[in-house]
């Protein structure tokens, strides 16, 4: 069942899944779905000569909860039941008066200089989810940039859980971009029906006063959110009192978290932590304008002069399609970045049954990216918390560097990252890439081949062989920090339906 809340009810389940695809992947195809997201209409604009420096500790102000009309909820294909997690939700606006950039030195290392340009008027809205008990709240909150590609989607959410409810965190959804609010048209509108409301005209009723300027202004309005939830007095989050606010955000939304690392964060110093999720080779400009392969430094690294924690999560998809593979850095006491194997940029988890949508002509990948990732921010959050750095895997084995090529086994996974049953003992070749020539959506979702039956028999003989195997490898995972515990079970029981002579 899907959890989109919009008015037309009688939207189908196919078009709203495809909408939930091009949220994750639009970047991809070569822009951030701008559509008319930079808003010149009705920005109030000021000299840079009067944006002062003090405005880099803005804090913008809430409002609300919001009761008016109707909420319009992330678009997802993964049904969660709030309530019988312990978990509530509420709206609230957030408003400011928010400051573009100018950068005034874009090296590759990341250590941008930024200067204040113009200023404008926002207001948009924060999805709450959080403990009913303060007593179960760990203490974090999550912040997520959402994705606006094909209307607005919280794919880390998705992936994140059931770890988030089921450890007590606290999480924040931000309409952080022009399309979300706006509307415009998508990067996939033609397969959306075209154009988008956004908030404001998808449910006037509720979202009429919304403004939003530009996504010139997105970088700060998410900073000045991030540090409103700080505020001793704010209401948002009821009762509970955060120890530490992070920063989240996939595939496009991870582009500008690769710019907000090395531009905003430190000047602003919003956030305890920034996790990005699947980012590719560059940034997001600081213009606001699409996000395209040749706009801005090539090959951008996080920088590494921060104070605080990068988590950087990357699939087998995001090294070669995304570019990310030039921009690859050593780990250091700030930096840590996890190549998962057997991953592609999107995947089966997130699309669930509504597959047959994607009209891809061999089976999408199905591996593990949302197991590792819970894990990968189970140890963030320890980082950020306590002082302990993640583990540091090996990255991927690279057969060419130019152009990048991953190494793959005799199997055809790739070789090196981190690892999992999936790609030790395996049943199926799990590749980041679809097969020459299919669609563009297809490219991002990779593919799986299974193994026959023949292979699979020359491979263990029998299930006991197998399971045997597959256990000392899930159990090197999670004992690697790889894999959560919790999963440990679920995961087994998977392995037993593999069609093995006893």
């Amino acid at each position: 069942m899907l959890r989109n809340r919009v008015r037309n009810q009688n939207e189908s389940k196919s078009r709203l899944t495809f909408v939930v695809i091009a949220s994750i992947i639009g970047v991809v195809l070569g822009t951030s779905a701008c559509g008319t997201q930079n808003g010149a209409n009705a920005v109030a604009s000021t000299s840079s000569t009067s944006v002062r420096l003090a405005l880099y500790q803005a804090a913008a102000k809430f409002s609300g909860p919001i009761t008016t009309g109707h909420v319009i909820e992330p678009l997802t294909a993964i049904s969660t039941d709030l309530a019988a997690h312990g978990y509530e939700e509420q709206e609230f606006f957030a408003s400011g008066t928010a400051t573009a950039f100018n950068a005034t030195s874009t090296p590759s290392d990341g250590r941008w200089s930024i200067s204040p340009t113009t200023s404008a008027f926002y207001r948009t809205r924060i999805l709450v989810r959080r403990p009913t008990d303060p007593a179960h709240f760990n203490g974090t909150v999550v912040f997520e940039w959402m994705n606006v590609s094909g209307g607005e989607s919280a794919p880390d959410w998705d992936y994140l859980n059931p770890l988030l409810m089921r450890d007590g965190y606290a999480y924040v959804a931000v309409s952080a971009q022009a399309l979300g609010v706006n509307g415009g048209t998508p990067i996939l509108g033609s397969l959306t029906s075209g154009s988008s409301g956004g908030l404001i005209g998808t449910e006037p009723a509720r979202y009429g006063t919304l403004h939003h300027p530009g996504d010139q202004y997105a970088l700060d309005m998410f900073a000045q959110i991030g540090k409103a939830l700080r505020a001793p007095k704010q209401t948002v989050l009821g009762d509970l009192r955060p120890k530490h606010i992070v920063a989240t955000g996939e595939s496009q939304s991870a582009f500008y978290l690769t710019t907000y690392a090395d531009a905003i964060q430190p000047v602003t110093h919003a956030f305890d932590g920034i996790f990005i999720h699947s980012r590719g080779g560059t940034g997001a400009p600081l213009s606001g304008s699409a996000i395209t392969s040749n706009q801005g430094p090539k090959d951008l690294r996080i920088r590494t002069d921060l104070s605080v924690p990068v988590f950087m999560f990357e699939t087998q998809t995001d090294l070669i399609a995304l570019g990310y593979a030039p921009a690859q850095q050593p780990n250091t006491s700030r930096i840590r970045t996890w190549e998962v194997a057997g991953t592609s940029h999107a995947d089966a988890y997130l699309v669930g049954p509504a597959v047959s949508v994607l009209g891809c002509t061999t089976p999408i990948n199905d591996g593990p990216q949302h197991i590792v990732v819970q894990a990968a921010f189970a140890a963030f959050n320890k980082w950020v918390d306590e002082g302990t750095p993640p583990p540091s895997p090996a990255p991927f084995r690279l057969a060419s560097t130019n152009p990048a090529v991953l190494a793959l086994d005799s199997h055809g996974n790739v070789i090196g990252g981190v690892r999992t049953p999936a790609v030790d003992v395996p049943v199926s070749t799990l590749s980041g890439a679809a097969p020459t020539g299919t669609s563009e959506i297809c490219s991002l979702f990779g593919q799986t081949t299974p193994f026959s039956q023949a292979t699979l028999v020359s491979l263990f003989q029998n299930r006991s062989n197998y399971i045997a195997a597959y256990t000392a490898s899930l159990d090197k995972a999670i004992h690697g920090g790889f894999i959560l515990n919790a999963d440990r079970a679920p995961l087994l029981a998977q392995a037993q339906q593999i069609q093995l002579p006893s």
